[in-house]
């Protein structure tokens, strides 16, 4: 059983019962808040550009302060327990972004700015270092949604993949969607977040290996609602903490481009349900 499945709880009970005496708040904790309140304060006050190199050390702080919360509510977590797997998270993480840079090549949904003050070489290895926070980020706070009673207990609902033809279907679908982005980009922006998990999630389920398809079959829904609740979490404090950054990243969204909440419009943050799919797909 390799990391992932072990510490994204994918054995027949994932939802382990909190300690009912909870550890105390663990060293790596401590160092998580420390780091979210020194380099949040840094990247919003700081003059000229600074969050390329803040914007790493207030996402680790945040991964640590998330798995710290895991680790007081349920006695273990990633980094407590397997700090190796913790790492290869984040070197999991960039290539995984890094094909979505590439699909916006094309499509051009998001720019950063200013970037002309660094070298091609300086910008790809900053954006590879801040890159490699996203999959940590989710995957954790997603564990810590799992750690809550109201999500473990969670009543069967609809039964998706129970047929294979619905696989199929899936596998198609995510095909169809990564050309209609790359061929319409005006109309694919809700496709670049779907996509892949519609093309991975099925290929996972022939293999063998955990499936979300294969969990709601079953009517179990409670991974996929706590990979909801882990993206739309990471992707409120991406934008807020954006917001004031510099550099930073703007959206340029095809008719959604109205009501927004810090610089991403409101129906943009949708996309972040889909996306935290992908990711565990």
């Amino acid at each position: 059983m390799d990391d992932k499945e072990v510490m994204m709880a994918k054995e027949s009970d994932p939802y382990n019962t909190p300690n009912a005496s909870a550890p105390p708040w663990p060293l790596h904790g401590w160092a998580g808040v420390a780091l979210v309140l020194l380099f949040w304060y840094l990247n919003w006050h700081l003059p000229g550009l600074r969050s390329h190199w803040a914007f790493f050390p207030l996402w680790l702080g945040y991964i640590l302060t998330a798995d710290a919360l895991v680790y007081r509510r349920r006695g273990s977590s990633w980094f407590a327990q397997n700090p190796k797997g913790f790492a290869l998270l984040f070197l999991l993480s960039a290539p995984f972004w890094w094909i979505f840079e590439a699909l916006n090549a094309r499509t051009q949904y998001w720019v950063y700015i200013p970037i002309e003050s660094f070298s091609d070489l300086e910008y790809y290895l900053y954006c590879t270092l801040n890159f490699s926070v996203v999959l940590p980020a989710i995957l954790i706070t997603t564990q810590l949604f799992q750690t809550f009673s109201w999500l473990r207990n969670l009543r069967p609902g609809w039964r998706i993949g129970k047929r294979p033809a619905t696989v199929w279907l899936f596998f198609f679908l995510g095909w169809a969607m990564l050309a209609a982005t790359l061929i319409w980009p005006q109309y694919g922006m809700a496709f670049i977040w779907m996509s892949l998990f519609f093309i991975m999630d099925p290929v996972n389920y022939w293999l063998g290996r955990p499936s979300l398809l294969r969990r709601t079959a079953e009517g179990d829904w409670r991974l996929v609602f706590a990979l909801w609740l882990g993206g739309l979490t990471c992707g409120f404090f991406w934008e807020l903490w954006n917001y004031y950054s510099s550099p930073k990243w703007l959206y340029q969204v095809p008719y959604v481009d109205f009501w927004y909440v810090f610089e991403m419009p409101l129906l943009g943050y949708l996309g972040y349900l889909p996306f935290a799919l992908e990711l565990y797909a």
